[in-house]
């Protein structure tokens, strides 16, 4: 056949700095990453304290979350992907600033800086992250908070991962986490939690596209009033077995 390309063969350097982005995107997202997002149940203990979740109603609840996170934390990491690739460091500031003001709970807040600035401590060691190296001193500085969504973005920017991957690498990571702690919290078996992965991942694709809409700080927001009063009470809670 005329024209066709040759098959791949061991050695072949065509692509591998994709094949490298695509790795260190993997290692960034996966369970195992140091982030402690393992300790996050993103307001899912607290709908089940509250009984405010059945089995059947779970899928609804991540689907209102995961369109939450596109509008908040997934389009905050757009843009500082986008700032860190231009230079631009007070937009990433801006970005990271705004998340944090729209984060309404203290519960949320903390959880978001402190596995944030996880994510930042171990990329070095991780990944040679340039740029979470840059933001890490300026949260040292105390110049920005440094949320888990904006240290991701900055480290996705810097491993040359494309901003549509990064988000929906991203959005997923938040969508699994959900499913994976209605499984600890008992809602649902291991074979139902993959299911829940398959009914939601139309709304991921959605609020993919709804995170790389923002062009500027002000286009973040979300409005979660019942997930707010959620998480507000499991702050005051006498056992949990996540942080939120």
């Amino acid at each position: 056949m005329t024209g066709a390309a040759p098959p791949s063969r061991p050695g072949d350097t065509d692509g591998e700095g994709d094949l490298e982005a695509l790795l260190g995107q993997l290692q960034l997202t996966d369970s195992g990453f140091p982030s402690g997002l393992y300790t996050l149940s993103h307001g899912l203990e607290g709908y089940t304290q509250l009984r405010r979740v059945t089995a059947d109603g779970l899928g609804a609840l991540v689907t209102d979350l995961v369109r939450a996170a596109g509008t908040g934390d997934a389009a905050a990491l757009a843009l500082a992907h986008r700032a860190v690739l231009a230079g631009d460091w007070k937009a990433v500031v801006d970005a990271d600033r705004r998340l944090y003001a729209v984060k309404l709970n203290r519960e949320q807040r903390r959880a978001s800086v402190r596995t944030g600035r996880q994510v930042l401590d171990t990329a070095e060691e991780a990944f040679a992250s340039e740029p979470a190296a840059r933001l890490a001193n300026l949260v040292t500085r105390r110049v920005t908070p440094g949320n888990h969504a904006v240290a991701v973005g900055a480290v996705h920017a810097g491993l040359g991962v494309p901003a549509e991957h990064a988000v929906a690498g991203d959005l997923f990571a938040f969508a699994a986490g959900c499913a994976a702690a209605a499984v600890r919290l008992g809602r649902v078996d291991f074979r139902r939690a993959q299911g829940l992965l398959r009914e939601v991942r139309p709304e991921i694709v959605l609020a993919v596209r709804r995170a790389l809409a923002a062009r500027d700080p002000r286009d973040l927001h979300a409005s979660t009033p019942v997930a707010d009063a959620v998480s507000a009470a499991h702050e005051r809670a006498e056992a949990r077995l996540f942080f939120t």
